[in-house]
C-alpha cells in the first residue's frame, strides 16, 4: 500500500466497503420485509404475453390438405 499511498489506500477501502455494503443493504430491505417488495414489484409489469393468436393445423389436418393438394395435380 505504500506505492499508492495511506490517503488513497483508505478512499478505496472505504469505496470498496461502500460497493458491498449497498446491495447488501438494500437485499436486506427487501427481503426482510415482504411488503416492501410486493409494492416494487407491483408497480411494474414484468412479463407482457402477447394476444393468443390462431393455432397452426395439427399434422392430420396438414396431411389431408397434402393429400388435397395432390389429388388436384393429379387431376390436372
Amino acid at each position: 500500500m505504500s506505492a499508492l499511498g495511506t490517503s488513497k489506500g483508505v478512499l478505496e477501502i472505504a469505496k470498496f466497503a461502500v460497493y458491498v455494503t449497498v446491495p447488501i443493504g438494500l437485499m436486506y430491505f427487501f427481503a426482510s420485509n415482504t411488503k416492501n417488495l410486493q409494492k416494487f414489484m407491483g408497480n411494474r409489469q414484468y412479463v407482457v404475453c402477447p394476444p393468443e393468436g390462431p393455432r397452426p393445423p395439427s399434422p392430420e389436418e396438414l396431411r389431408e390438405a397434402a393429400r388435397e393438394i395432390a389429388r388436384k395435380r393429379r387431376g390436372e
